[in-house]
């Protein structure tokens, strides 16, 4: 009997053939789609996902009065020290990125996005934007207010999960 013939391996054969809960089935699939869209977006603007990923994190700290920095990229971006460099570059020579030296440390290159930045997000993400909120308008405030808050459950256990993984594996504390 050939391999074909005897169906999946155990080497092949998901290990819990039940698979996550729906509800983690339907995270996964947003993020994938989320994904896809971004990738769509980004591409016909000639804009890496990452590119996109950097003016988010740089909107997130505007948004909170907080500097970006070349390190706050690498770090939030999880990128090697000639990667960020790379990406600022890019960003930088597309026009959605200015490099300012401000404050008292003038060697300090602080980041900001520029109004070419903004006007290209909102054209790019202006189609999702808009099947959202009619989407959001199938909901009661009431409905919006819990998923709101199992988003933000979501949000804070995925980012435990990352900071668990780039610990690395827990130390083996089995019997041995």
């Amino acid at each position: 009997m050939s391999a074909e013939s005897r169906g999946p391996s155990e080497d092949t054969a998901p290990p819990d053939a039940a698979g996550p809960p729906p509800l983690v089935r339907l995270l996964q699939e947003f993020n994938l789609e989320a994904n896809r869209y971004v990738d769509s977006a980004g591409g016909r603007n000639d804009m890496h996902r990452t590119d996109l990923n950097a003016l988010a994190v740089i909107m997130q700290h505007t948004a909170r009065d907080q500097i970006v920095t070349p390190g706050v990229l690498r770090k939030e971006l999880n990128l090697s020290s000639p990667a960020t460099t790379a990406l600022i570059d890019r960003l930088h020579s597309s026009g959605h990125v200015v490099r300012e030296r401000e404050g008292a440390d003038r060697r300090q290159v602080q980041l900001r996005m520029t109004p070419k930045a903004y006007r290209d997000g909102g054209a790019m993400f202006l189609p999702l934007a808009r099947h959202m909120g009619a989407a959001i308008e199938n909901f009661t405030p009431e409905e919006l207010e819990i998923v709101t808050r199992f988003m933000n459950s979501m949000i804070e256990a995925t980012v435990r999960a990352g900071e668990e993984a780039a610990r690395g594996p827990a130390p083996d504390s089995s019997p041995g």
